[in-house]
């Protein structure tokens, strides 16, 4: 019996040595599930963690840029994110902000869009079902960060992702993934399907890792664990990176990199909500 073999593309800080993604997991859809945020820039809140609340509500792992957005007023609102991520599989424990909370892959890698793009609405699907994705009224982002290593044919939703980007009738962001290589090369042999049906299409983004959120005098790189665009000019042209703070959050890996992009999105969504996936891609 041949078992579908995935792979999240973050890792807790105790993994950060290997520089490796997490074992294979499944699960079940976990459909239905939305948190929607209210309007205006969000208030700040009392915390005890180690990741202090900065005075403009911003969190320490974020850009100083989103406090901006969020005091224009523009916080993703009337926005869908669409997780499809692992909600069934080990928790582990981190630290946004909030104080350490025990979570799994998705409901991280859902936190941290969530937070981004407050106003934005969240639904949460298991990865791998043999269903579609069913995209709400408005503007949709989906936001993959795990890898296949088998064809998008016996992967339903994993094809309706690709379809998606290609068609562009959603914002698709993608972790590069954590193997120090080019996105669009085998890792031990292995070829991400999902990677490889993204590549050109219009409303999907490449999502790396920077060891931190740069400044003018504080300037930053690429993560040594971090994916890169290589040669490939389609590639290039679709890929983005953005600083992932594992120092302050215990969260490395560029599955927690792709998140923010997708709430920068939803955010750039609210503020031209005339605009296509596509440009806002």
């Amino acid at each position: 019996m041949h078992k579908t073999q995935l792979f999240p593309a973050g890792f807790v800080v105790g993994l950060i040595a290997c520089l490796l993604a997490a074992p294979g997991f499944a699960g079940d859809l976990d459909a239905g599930i939305s948190r929607k945020g209210t309007t205006g820039t969000p208030a700040a809140e009392s915390s005890s963690s180690g990741c202090p609340q900065n005075a403009d509500g911003t969190f320490c792992w974020m850009s100083p840029d989103i406090g901006e957005a969020w005091t224009s007023g523009f916080i993703g609102s009337g926005v869908s994110i669409n997780v499809i991520d692992d909600f069934k599989e080990q928790p582990f424990d981190a630290d946004l902000g909030r104080g350490t909370q025990r979570q799994r892959h998705g409901d991280w890698v859902a936190e941290i869009a969530g937070m981004v793009a407050p106003g934005a609405n969240i639904f949460k699907y298991d990865y791998l079902e043999g269903s579609s994705i069913g995209l709400q009224d408005g503007l949709n982002i989906i936001n993959a960060s795990y890898r296949i290593i088998e064809p998008l044919s016996q992967h339903p939703r994993e094809q309706a992702i690709v379809d998606a980007a290609w068609a562009g009738t959603a914002i698709v962001t993608k972790s590069a993934d954590n193997y120090s290589n080019e996105v669009g090369r085998p890792h031990e042999g292995d070829f991400d399907g999902l990677t490889l049906g993204l590549i050109g299409a219009p409303s999907a983004i490449f999502v790396g890792a920077l060891d931190h959120n740069g400044t003018p005098g504080n300037k930053t790189r690429l993560a040594r664990y971090s994916n890169y665009p290589g040669s490939n000019p389609e590639v290039r042209n679709q890929f983005l990176t953005v600083g992932v703070e594992g120092d302050k959050t215990g969260l490395y890996g560029t599955s927690y990199a792709a998140p923010v992009v997708a709430g920068y999105a939803a955010i750039l969504g609210s503020k031209f909500t005339s605009a296509t996936p596509t440009q806002i891609t």
